[in-house]
């Protein structure tokens, strides 16, 4: 039997789980937001790496095929993207309950019958907008959360709507949207897997049949490659899909960390420092790493490492979230968009604007009084970004500074402005030569760095 290890990295705001096998490759990974419940939270991460290893292994298994006919490696990726789209679905089917039963118990008679309308209107768009999304956009590899993928779409519907309706249509979704995304839901692999397949049946079955304005999924020009040929990929793939859906993914070891890694259900000895399991993952992924930045939910940390992973020195701030994931939200909070949002609107700044605190209790009052006198969201957005990596920049000095090669860890770090603002502020203090990882999987670090002391102390 083949053995696999778990690293749970559980922090304040996210929590995110990897398997690795015994070569310490990455099978599994698994991210939720929901933070209510830190053994819910724990859980759903565990799944959702075990549910993505399985796919990860049945792509391993037909290695030699996907190399040589494409289509299998489509249908793969297809029927991986709407098993979580059927994830999703679910979820967003409870939420609607959900919101009917506020509609019920908080909103004044006058408005229930106009607020469930609108909001019946707004489910029901949801659903084929994020199905599109996952089919054709690669949503599923971006590791986005519930909240936030009804969140943009909600509050977008929202601000269409007349002013008198904002608030109660607000107060429906921040009454509802909580209980959902703290759910601990396991979902039978094996039924979920053939209900893409049947999806998918559906959809590859009319492929040149009907005209783009008839199907409800605007497939690009790959899905020629099953074109006339989906019978038989469907048919040498069921097999192997059957395999995988059954296979027993056995955890030899696992290790936690994270803020909350005192709250896991981990023996002490299972207990990692998430300093070390963040130096660790980085050096796994990016070997030549000599520091590395973590800008997490509610701290950030500058990590000097050695050759092996090791942690050498190390600076942190954890006695205020100021520059942090929950400033950020915050932040996002003031302007009424999803964390999502941030980054791709201070990118679009023309002129940033100087902030003077990044004081999360400072800056609603700063942020109002810029608007106030005709600063532009974007400008305002920049120097706010900015203020944050300077912040961070501090906390390296301390440190030690920044050494050949420097790696970005951190649920931070999938924000492309503070992404930006890292780069540049980094090779202007420490040379244009400094070799800088910004890497899809930096959000996992930490629980990466989890699993490979899990395979080493087995």
């Amino acid at each position: 039997m083949k053995k696999y290890y778990l690293g749970i990295d559980l922090g304040s705001t996210t929590s995110k789980a990897v398997i690795i096998d015994e070569e310490d490759r990455i099978i599994g990974r698994g991210i939720t937001n929901t933070r209510a419940n830190y053994t819910v939270a724990t859980e759903i991460a565990r799944l959702e790496a075990i549910y993505n290893a399985r796919f990860t292994i049945l792509k391993m298994k037909l290695d030699d095929e996907i190399q040589t006919k494409p289509e299998y490696r489509r249908y793969i990726n297809d029927v991986e993207s709407l098993f979580q789209y059927i994830q999703f679905k679910r979820r967003l089917d409870r939420l609607n309950i959900k919101f009917r039963d506020i509609i019920a118990t908080s909103i004044k008679n006058e408005l229930k019958e106009t607020i469930s309308g609108y909001i019946e209107g707004i489910v029901k768009s949801i659903g084929p907008a994020i199905l599109e999304e996952y089919l054709n956009h690669n949503l599923g590899a971006k590791n986005q959360f519930f909240r936030d993928m009804i969140s943009e779409k909600y509050n977008k519907a929202v601000t269409s709507l007349g002013k008198e309706f904002f608030e109660p249509m607000m107060l429906v979704y921040d009454k509802s949207i909580t209980e959902v995304e703290n759910e601990l839901t396991e979902y039978d692999f094996r039924e979920l897997v053939y209900q893409s397949m049947e999806l998918l049946n559906d959809k590859y079955a009319g492929v040149g049949e009907t005209s783009p304005e008839e199907s409800s999924v605007s497939f690009d020009s790959e899905l020629n490659l099953l074109k006339g040929n989906f019978k038989q990929v469907y048919d040498s793939l069921k097999g192997h899909i059957s395999f995988v859906a059954n296979m027993d993914i056995h955890i030899t070891n696992m290790v936690g960390t994270g803020y909350g890694r005192a709250l896991l259900p981990f023996p002490e000895k299972s207990i990692r420092s998430e300093i070390l399991c963040h130096a660790f993952g980085a050096h796994a992924i990016f070997p030549k790493t000599k520091t590395v930045l973590d800008i997490g939910g509610q701290d950030t940390k500058a990590i000097q490492v050695d050759s092996h992973g090791l942690v050498t020195s190390f600076f942190m701030n954890d006695r205020c979230a100021a520059g942090c994931g929950r400033y950020l939200g915050y932040i996002a909070d003031e302007f009424g968009i999803s964390l999502n949002e941030l980054g791709p609107l201070a990118m679009e700044a023309t002129n940033e604007v100087n902030i003077c605190s990044t004081c999360t209790v400072f800056a609603a009052a700063e942020i109002r009084e810029l608007l106030n006198v005709g600063q532009k969201r974007q400008d305002i957005l920049a120097g706010l970004h900015r203020a944050i990596v300077m912040r961070a920049m501090s906390l390296l000095a301390r440190s030690g500074g920044v050494r050949n090669e420097f790696t970005f860890t951190g649920g931070v770090s999938r924000n492309q402005a503070v992404s930006k603002y890292v780069s540049e502020l980094v090779r202007q203090s420490y040379g244009e030569d400094i070799k800088i990882n910004i890497h899809p999987d930096s959000i996992f670090m930490g629980a990466l760095g989890g699993a490979l002391f899990a395979r080493r102390t087995q």
